[in-house]
């Protein structure tokens, strides 16, 4: 199978439904090339994590669940997420507590990603090049690096071409030099 494309964020007439289906067939080949079962509560909750290009909490996993079957709980939804991340079918948007699907599982790689501040979206990256260079500059300062993720907070080009800005200010000329404004409005952060 062909990795997924690394499409960053999809136009807005992006298909989907074909996405999520692409992912939802890969897992299934990856889950029975390593002998792992992906059960259809665990393929649930990978479809539901893929449903758009937006981090899931597992609370709203379980909100979604809880609509379709009796008896979900949060341990099922971790359980379940906890799999799928072993199997390397999502990766934990730590600064969001959310969970996104995974571009291209049969990769080994670490997770760095693109948030969108405005609309919530978040496009993976994959570039060996900023892995390179954090291990190389890891290196020099003698230092041996374990997991690594990388989140970068900004403007998706949709928010940018709407004029949006992070919760719903005007974008600031970050090249210019003009500091985003933190939650207190104080230009700090």
């Amino acid at each position: 199978m062909k990795p997924l494309p690394n499409e960053g964020f999809p136009a807005e007439d992006h298909d989907h439904r074909h996405c999520t289906d692409r992912a939802l067939e890969r897992a299934a080949a990856i889950c029975k090339r390593r002998g792992a079962r992906l059960t259809d509560l665990r393929r649930r909750v990978l479809e539901l994590v893929w449903s758009g290009h937006k981090p899931l909490g597992a609370y709203d996993i379980l909100d979604a669940l809880r609509r379709e079957r009796r008896g979900a709980a949060p341990p099922t939804v971790y359980r379940a997420l906890n799999f799928l991340a072993a199997q390397g079918l999502v990766h934990r948007i730590e600064s969001l507590n959310c969970f996104v699907g995974c571009s291209d599982p049969e990769l080994p790689h670490s997770g760095q990603f693109l948030i969108c501040t405005s609309c919530g979206s978040v496009a993976e990256l994959n570039d060996v090049r900023i892995d390179d260079a954090i291990r190389d500059s890891a290196a020099e300062a003698g230092f041996t690096v374990g997991r690594r993720t990388i989140e970068v907070d900004g403007l998706c080009p949709h928010c940018q071409e709407q004029g949006r800005g992070p919760r719903g200010r005007p974008p600031h000329n970050i090249a210019g030099g003009t500091p985003p404004l933190s939650p207190r409005g104080d230009g700090d952060g």
